[in-house]
């Protein structure tokens, strides 16, 4: 069927699966994308975590990030329509593909210390990134029906940092004798480079959204593949969307205060060794937050929109604390005045305050980043839209990186910083609870708006000739 074409064949409500552990249950399609994340952006988040990619001198990984997170803004955006275009498994072994090429830069780096190769190696991961996010951000929030729409973003969640925390372990292992002077070692690198591989290889075992039933027999979508123009045009309403605009805050917070807390809170603060052992507890803590959030969003409440505005007062008051406590650690030190490093066996009572600190960024991260997708996901049902919307969070998300780890390598003051980070997540959360209330349906309706904001045209009915019914497409999805 070529693209553009509608998959013309009826969609209707099938027998009920006996069981969740189907191969193209939601379920299993959901815990294969968190694997594929669990072994790419896993294993790069845990050497990120590391502060300067691992280096002595962060400004080689500040400038690959900058240029990864450059054209990833980029990216992101158009990542939702290459998806509707290529499908999944084309998608998504394109973009993880790229991660190895990345830390393959930084493998060469600790032996020639050129700097082009590692922000050329950035840019193309950017570029690898968007198509993968945009993906996952298509099947965690279409794949699943409506109620479980938190429970399954969380068991994503958990699986894709669990893979921070083995690869948090990697380098505390590998390098638990090195001096502080030292950067990671190349079997650091190595190791990384080998569970990407796999991960490459794993995002061919994912199945295009008119292949997954769910457990009442529905299917997430009904459209096929669209074409590159429809795609295009799709993209560009997202800017006049209203919706998306009240995300653009929280989209870009998102991750613009990982520079902060990476290189000038962990990298900073802690010696080589100890900055392995935090990164096993910062993304354990994303584990434990993801699901905590995951549960008020789905359970807590019989109303949708009751679940979404405790979800988003739950990490209001979190967040503020965990930022309050930020604010109170950072007057003790500068980049004039840097702080002695700790180590997690020989400091004591001097490492725990900081170290609980570092373990609620990892907390709040994972519980943030859970509340705007349960967002995103209660916007629509269908995976074509859904991807657009993903695509979009995770442009935006990015641009703010790219700007981010600029911010950082033109060395602008750490109380600066996290005043900057501090009030960027402050100000998303009045805006997502307003988008609560005008765009979240009570129970498990979906508002099916289009993604310029209209109303979309009466599905097309096609004749079932064996008994002369008409099936509305997309009705019971």
């Amino acid at each position: 069927m070529g693209l553009g074409e509608k998959e013309e064949e009826t969609q209707q409500n099938e027998t009920p699966p006996s069981s969740n552990l189907r191969y193209n249950s939601p379920l299993v399609q959901i815990s294969l994308i968190g694997l594929v994340c669990f072994c790419c952006p896993g294993m790069f988040n845990a050497l990120s975590g590391m502060g300067g990619g691992g280096q002595v001198d962060p400004t080689a990984a500040n400038n690959a990030n900058t240029a990864l997170y450059t054209t990833f803004s980029v990216f992101g955006v158009l990542g939702g329509g290459i998806y509707n275009v290529l499908g999944p498994q084309l998608t998504l072994f394109s973009g993880c593909s790229t991660y190895v090429l990345y830390v393959g830069a930084f493998l060469y780096y600790n032996h020639h210390h050129s700097q082009v190769f590692a922000i050329i190696a950035g840019a193309i991961l950017g570029v690898g990134a968007g198509l993968l996010w945009a993906g996952q951000g298509a099947i965690v929030t279409s794949y699943p029906d409506a109620p479980r729409k938190g429970t399954y973003f969380s068991l994503f969640w958990s699986i894709f940092n669990l893979g921070g925390v083995i690869g948090g372990f990697i380098p505390f292992i590998l390098n638990y004798n090195q001096s502080e002077a030292s950067s990671v070692s190349d079997g650091t690198y190595i190791a990384f480079m080998c569970f990407m591989s796999v991960g490459t290889v794993l995002a061919l075992s994912i199945l295009p959204p008119r292949r997954v039933v769910r457990p009442d027999g529905t299917r997430p979508s009904n459209v096929k593949y669209n074409s590159v123009t429809k795609e295009g045009m799709e993209i560009l309403k997202l800017f006049l969307n209203w919706k998306m605009l009240m995300i653009v805050p929280a989209s870009w917070a998102s991750n613009f205060f990982y520079s902060y807390q990476f290189n000038n809170v962990n990298g900073l603060m802690f010696n080589l060794r100890t900055r392995g052992l935090n990164n096993v507890f910062y993304w354990g803590a994303q584990m434990l937050g993801s699901v905590a959030i995951g549960y008020v969003l789905d359970f807590s409440f019989a109303s949708r929109r009751t679940r979404g505005f405790v979800g988003i007062g739950i990490v209001a008051v979190l967040g503020t604390a965990i930022w309050g406590g930020g604010l109170a650690n950072q007057l003790n030190y500068t980049f004039d005045n840097k702080p002695v490093k700790l180590d997690f066996k020989d400091s004591g009572n001097d490492y725990a305050g900081p170290f609980v600190l570092y373990f609620s960024y990892g907390l709040l991260d994972a519980m943030f980043q859970s509340m705007i997708y349960w967002v995103i996901g209660a916007l629509a049902d269908d995976s074509e839209t859904l991807s657009r919307y993903s695509g979009f969070y995770k442009g935006v998300q990015s641009a703010g990186s790219a700007v981010a780890w600029q911010v950082d390598t033109h060395t602008t003051p750490l109380l600066n910083q996290l005043i900057v980070n501090w009030a960027l997540t402050t100000i998303s959360y009045p805006l997502l609870a307003a988008l609560v209330a005008l765009a979240v349906k009570d129970g498990d309706k979906i508002d099916e708006e289009g993604a310029n904001g209209a109303k979309p045209p009466s599905a097309p009915v096609f004749v079932d000739e064996s008994n002369g019914t008409g099936i509305e497409l997309g009705k019971s999805l």
